[in-house]
Order: structure tokens, then C-alpha cells, then sequence
């Protein structure tokens, strides 16, 4: 007989009565009844009761034993009868009654109860994420990750993908957020940088003719944590195509995406081809480039019947430049005067003057608001907002970047309040038509918006003869529920369109060809048309798991400080280490004297 196990603890079923098995695994749950000793024991496949009765030898021991102390059991297994088995559980119509038991492993009392799914501090999960991991909701996170990860490879290859490693030590890159740099030793006052993204890399293998890449590649961002953004490192599906359109990469990110989804969820998934909303029209109708499609109305401007209105607030902010962004909800005339007051407090909590609003009450349309309308006014927005009996429409009015970014925040707020997100599905769309530049909010220079390698729509043609706020990108958003999946661009291949591009958001071609000489000088060695995009793998799986936060599937997450609790990183280095990487550290300024 194997010396740790016949069968797992998820194996045994009715058939099995009769036989003599043996079963490792931590003690999970006890419990004593007359006498009568019954042992959840669990392993990473499920669990099987074990039953000791006070005759053997060994009953004492595990009568005291702490919980998740590792054990070795050879028993037989018995049919439990039907008031006693359990349903829940694969093995629950059986049990083992324990004729031997080796204690493998004593342990100590566990700082987490894992027996039970209450709330942890998530200091103390972090700190003893080993245990964390064994509790079940957890643990079945990290297996569909792992399961999600092999299905995404699968897909990747019949689509004709072939994956390739990209350099974790690299040069530092201009993605935007902040890089972690790693001193060299042999090189004293150079840094390697950890890859923000593979880019370049991907983009210089489409140059050397391998025509379809994908990686599941690691990432580093020195950048704050959010819920759907974990500090330090994130994974990716990082895919690049050569000579294709927008819409071949859309297709294969929907074909690849729909058959995840579907895979491994019950829910209902948008059938390909997915929605494609605008830039500008996402950020008018939902305040937002990332909208939650499950959120049943969209927002309108309002602004043209405001502007001449008896609202000196609204009319005397759009003399200098303001909008008017109207959110218009069925059916809700009935919520309390409370539910008004406090959105009104939490508009302001956002930055805004306060929140309008307007309710139709049969043939009457009341609010603050109401009296300073002419009929004609109430009736335009009527027909904007197709209000009817019972519905209300709230008002934010503010410069169009803050408008859209309050009003914006306020749909998602009434969508969970008033319990009208949709429920049971996932809703996918494509965010198209990213402007090429934007002013910057500071110098009010032309800068640009997003990615600067994007390929502009209408290539050298536009840079020349369109002005910059009005050039588009290929760039494009994959957005599910609410949460962005990825960005992606078709790049742009050509160094003169490049110079171009670059020389409208102020950047002369010297300083182009001093920063980007890499991937320059291939594209003078003949680079095929090409574009790409790279699904978060933590974003899909925390999706596919139902998990309000990232960190609930990785295996090893940092707190939001960016520090693994654990291992206790980041850590302090020996000065030989410091030397060794020609480096010296700063005295750290005293704190003031205490008054």
C-alpha cells in the first residue's frame, strides 16, 4: 500500500464500502459525539469524514491534536446512513472508520480559523497567506486561475498563436507608470528596469516575421493598488498580430474571450460582435471610457436647453464653458426625501456644486428646479429623456472633463443603490475612436491622450492636414461589466509617420531617435503593419470568480502599500550588497524634537 494515500479525500464513493483505504490529509473540522470521534479531513480535492472510535490507540492523541495538524488514516470505508450523510460534499453518502492513524505534522493553534468563511483582517491573510489559501473559496480562485491561464494558452495556439518569452531585465520604457529599476553591478550608476509591459519586445518580433506572438506575461508597475489593480506585478495575455485591421484583432479577442467566459461561467456572455461605443460617445452617455453596460440608462447633454433657461446656475456656467449632463431613471418617483438629500451630499462629496433633479408626478414635474423652467424647457427635456409618470432626471453641470466624471460616478451609484444592475450576465463592448492628443490641463499644450505608438486614423495624411484635437487613434478598450479588460492599438510601423506624430505633441526627432532607437532602427529594416492588445489575466479570472478585489485571486498578493506581509518585502540589504551595487544610501532626516 502507498505510504500516504490509496485515494484522495474527494475520491471515495458508495462503491468503495467495503474496502480498506488510506487517506492523508489536514484535520479540518472535529467533533465529539459520545465518545465518538468524527474528523473532517481535507486535501486539495475535497473532503471525507473519518470516524475514531475511544477503542484504538491513537484516539487520545487526536482527541487533543490542534486543527490543520497533517495525518495518515487506514480504515474502512462504510455507508452512512441516510440521516447522516451529506449532501454538500462529493464523498458525504460515505465515511472512513479509522483503523490506524499516523500523525504526519503537529500544528500549532492557527491565527485564521479556516473552518468557516467570517471576514479576516486582510493584514492577517497576507501575513499567513499559506493558510489563507487552504480555505476553500480562496483555494478554488487560485485552481480556476490556473485553469483559465490553460485555457487561454489553448485557445491562443488553434488560433494560430505562437508564444514566446519576452526580457524581464530591460531598459526602461515610457508606458506611463512609474518602473521598478534594478541596479547593476557591472555596469556602476546604470539600472536595468522591470518590464512595465512587453511592448517593444512584441512589436520587435512582429518585425522579425513571426507574424502571431501571445505570452502570459508578468508585468511590474511601481503604482498604487486598487480593487481591480494589484502594486507591483500583474499578468496579462499578451497578444501581437502582423498585417491586420482593428476589427481581426477584435475578432480574435472575442473568439478567445466568449469561449473563457463561457468555459467557466454559468453566466450569460454578449455573443460576438460585441458592441463598439466611441470615445466621446462613452464618455458623454456613461461619464466613463469603461462603462457598466448593466446599468439600464444612459446620460444625455442637456445643455442647449439650459443656456438661455431661468436657472442662472446653469446658464451662467455654460457662458463660461460648462455642460449640462442629465441622467434620467425610470421609475423611481417614489424613494424618500432622504434618498435625494444624500445623493445631492454625495455629488458634492465628488467635487460638485450640488445635484438638480426633477421629478414627473402625473402631469406635474416637481423640484428644486421646477420653477425656475419654462414649459417649453420642461417639455425638451421630457422628450430628451423619454420621462414619463414616475421617473426622475438628475442634473450635474460643471467643465465637461469634471461633468462627465461626476455624472458618471452618480449612474454607477443609482445603478447599485436602486438594485437596477443587471443581474446573471456579462456584458462586453469595445471602446473605439481614442483621440490622438489632448491639451495638456496645465500648459494647455497639445499632448497625447493615450498610447504615442498608436497608429493615427488617416496615417501621415491626418497629422498634416487635420488639427491634433481632432485626430483619432486606432486604439481601442475591451471593457466587461464595468471593469477594463485590456488596451490595444493598431501600431504605428512607419519612423516618418512616427516623427510626425510625435513632433505635433512637442517632441523634436532627436530626442525621438535618442528615446525610442530601438525600436526605430528596426522599423528602417522593413516592419509589416501590425497591432495587438493584452487582456488582464487577473481582471478576467477576478470576473469569471465573482471577487470584489484582485487580491482574492492571486496566490501571493502585496497589501495596497505594495509589501509582501509574508516574506516581509521590501526589505533592508546588507551594506557588502550595497557596495557591491556601487550604491549609497541617503541618511534619513530626524524627526523633529517633541514640544
Amino acid at each position: 500500500m502507498h505510504p500516504y494515500r490509496t485515494h484522495t479525500c474527494n475520491d471515495l464513493r458508495a462503491e468503495h464500502a467495503g474496502q480498506t483505504v488510506k487517506l492523508s490529509g489536514w484535520i479540518f473540522r472535529k467533533r465529539d459525539h459520545g465518545g465518538i470521534l468524527f474528523i473532517d479531513l481535507r486535501d486539495h480535492y475535497g473532503q471525507t469524514q473519518v470516524v475514531v472510535h475511544p477503542s484504538r490507540s491513537f484516539f487520545e492523541e487526536l482527541t487533543h491534536i490542534k486543527l490543520e495538524s497533517v495525518a495518515t488514516f487506514v480504515g474502512r470505508v462504510t455507508l452512512r446512513d441516510a440521516a447522516t450523510a451529506n449532501p454538500e460534499i462529493p464523498s458525504g453518502a460515505v465515511e472512513m472508520v479509522a483503523d490506524a492513524c499516523e500523525v504526519q505534522s503537529v500544528s500549532e493553534q492557527t491565527p485564521l480559523y479556516l473552518a468557516g468563511e467570517e471576514d479576516i483582517a486582510e493584514e492577517v491573510r497576507l501575513k499567513y497567506r499559506f493558510l489563507d489559501l487552504r480555505r476553500a473559496s480562496l483555494h478554488q480562485n487560485i485552481l480556476l486561475r490556473s485553469q483559465v491561464i490553460a485555457h487561454l494558452r489553448r485557445q491562443m495556439t488553434a488560433q494560430g498563436f505562437n508564444e514566446f518569452q519576452t526580457p524581464i531585465l530591460t531598459c526602461s520604457s515610457p508606458e506611463g507608470a512609474r518602473d521598478y529599476l534594478v541596479p547593476s553591478r557591472v555596469h556602476p550608476g546604470k539600472f536595468y528596469a522591470l518590464p512595465q509591459a512587453p511592448q517593444l519586445f512584441k512589436q520587435l518580433l512582429m518585425v522579425a516575421g513571426f507574424d502571431r506572438y501571445f505570452q502570459i506575461a508578468p508585468c511590474f508597475r511601481d503604482e498604487d493598488a486598487r480593487a481591480d489593480r494589484s502594486p507591483g506585478e500583474f499578468y496579462q495575455l499578451d497578444m501581437e498580430m502582423s498585417f491586420v485591421t482593428q476589427d481581426e484583432v477584435f475578432r480574435v479577442v472575442e473568439e478567445v474571450l466568449y469561449s473563457t467566459f463561457t468555459t467557466f461561467s454559468k453566466l450569460a456572455v454578449d455573443a460576438a460582435p460585441w458592441r463598439r461605443i466611441p470615445y466621446r460617445e462613452a464618455m458623454l452617455k456613461y461619464g466613463s471610457d469603461k462603462p457598466d453596460l448593466r446599468i439600464p440608462f444612459e446620460m444625455c447633454d442637456v445643455t442647449g436647453i439650459f443656456r438661455d433657461s431661468g436657472f442662472n446656475a446653469f446658464a451662467g456656467a455654460i457662458k463660461t464653458g460648462a455642460v449640462v449632463r442629465a441622467i434620467p431613471v425610470k421609475g423611481i418617483k417614489n424613494q424618500p426625501r432622504s434618498f435625494f438629500d444624500k445623493l445631492v451630499e454625495h455629488a458634492k462629496s465628488l467635487g460638485s456644486k450640488g445635484l438638480a433633479y426633477l421629478i414627473w408626478d402625473g402631469d406635474t414635474i416637481k423640484g428644486p428646479i421646477q420653477k425656475f423652467l419654462k414649459p417649453a424647457e420642461l417639455s425638451a427635456l421630457a422628450g430628451t429623456g423619454s420621462m414619463q409618470d414616475g421617473d426622475v432626471m438628475f442634473f450635474v453641470c460643471d467643465e465637461p472633463g469634471k461633468a462627465a466624471r461626476i455624472s458618471g460616478d452618480i449612474r454607477g451609484k443609482l445603478g447599485r443603490d436602486l438594485g437596477l444592475i443587471e443581474k446573471g450576465v456579462f456584458r462586453f463592448c469595445w471602446i473605439v475612436d481614442f483621440p490622438m492628443y489632448e491639451l495638456d490641463p496645465e500648459t494647455s499644450a497639445v499632448a497625447f491622450s493615450h498610447n504615442p505608438f498608436s497608429m493615427p486614423q488617416g496615417g501621415m495624411e491626418a497629422l498634416e492636414k487635420t488639427p491634433p484635437l481632432d485626430i483619432l487613434a486606432y486604439q481601442y478598450d475591451v471593457v466587461c461589466n464595468g471593469v477594463e479588460l485590456s488596451s490595444g492599438a493598431i501600431r504605428n510601423h512607419r519612423p516618418d509617420i512616427m516623427f510626425k506624430a510625435f513632433a505635433l505633441a512637442g517632441y523634436p526627432q532627436e530626442e525621438v531617435e535618442a528615446k525610442f532607437s530601438g525600436l526605430l532602427n528596426a522599423f528602417r529594416y522593413g516592419a509589416p503593419p501590425h497591432g495587438g492588445i493584452a487582456p488582464g489575466v487577473d481582471r478576467i479570472v477576478m470576473l469569471l470568480a465573482g471577487a470584489e478585489n484582485i487580491r482574492e485571486v492571486i496566490a501571493f498578493p502585496m497589501n495596497q502599500k505594495a509589501q509582501d506581509l509574508m516574506m516581509g518585502a521590501p526589505s533592508s540589504v546588507t551594506e557588502k550588497q550595497l557596495r557591491e551595487l556601487h550604491i549609497q544610501l541617503r541618511s534619513q532626516p530626524k524627526p523633529p524634537p517633541q514640544a
